[in-house]
C-alpha cells in the first residue's frame, strides 16, 4: 500500500509540475517579430522651400527592414506629430530592403513611395513614428536645432 501511495503522489507532483511548466515555457516563446525601423529622416529639403515637387521630393523618411524576412506593410501608418500621417497601401518591404517615403507627388515604386502631398510636412520640431496595427514600431524622438538633430 505504501509504495501505491509514494508511486500516486509521486505522479501527481509530475502532473502538476508538466501543468505549470507548460504554460510557462509557452509564455516565454516570443513570436517573430520583424525589425521595421525609422533609418533616417531628411526634414527640409536641400535648396529653396519654394513648394515645388522637386523640393516637396526632397523632404523624406527612409523604413528600412533589417530582417531577412518580407513584411507586408499594408495599413502602417507613418505620421507627425501634428498628426498628419501618411497610410501604406499594399506594399511590401522586402527582407533587408528600404523604401523612402517622399513628400509630393510620384509614381510609386519598391524602393520610393510618395505621399501625394502639396505642403512640407515634417518641421524642425522632429517627432516621427511608425505605427502597424499592434502599436508603435519605430519612432524617432529627435528635436532638430540649428539644424543639429540633438
Amino acid at each position: 500500500m505504501t509504495v501505491r501511495r509514494l508511486t500516486a503522489a509521486a505522479m501527481t507532483t509530475a502532473a502538476v509540475t508538466a501543468a505549470i511548466a507548460v504554460p510557462a515555457s509557452a509564455a516565454d516563446h516570443r513570436p517573430h517579430r520583424e525589425r521595421v525601423e525609422i533609418s533616417s529622416v531628411q526634414y527640409d529639403s536641400p535648396g529653396w522651400d519654394n513648394r515645388s515637387n522637386r523640393s516637396l521630393n526632397g523632404e523624406w523618411v527612409e523604413i528600412t527592414n533589417y530582417s531577412r524576412h518580407g513584411v507586408n506593410l499594408d495599413g502602417w501608418t507613418l505620421s507627425d506629430e501634428d498628426g498628419r500621417t501618411y497610410t501604406f497601401d499594399h506594399y511590401r518591404l522586402e527582407g533587408r530592403a528600404t523604401v523612402r517615403v517622399h513628400t509630393g507627388i510620384g509614381l510609386d515604386t519598391r524602393r520610393d513611395v510618395y505621399q501625394d502631398r502639396r505642403n512640407y510636412v515634417w518641421d524642425n520640431a522632429l517627432t516621427v513614428t511608425l505605427r502597424t496595427s499592434f502599436g508603435i514600431c519605430s519612432s524617432t524622438p529627435w528635436e532638430i536645432k540649428d539644424g543639429i538633430p540633438q
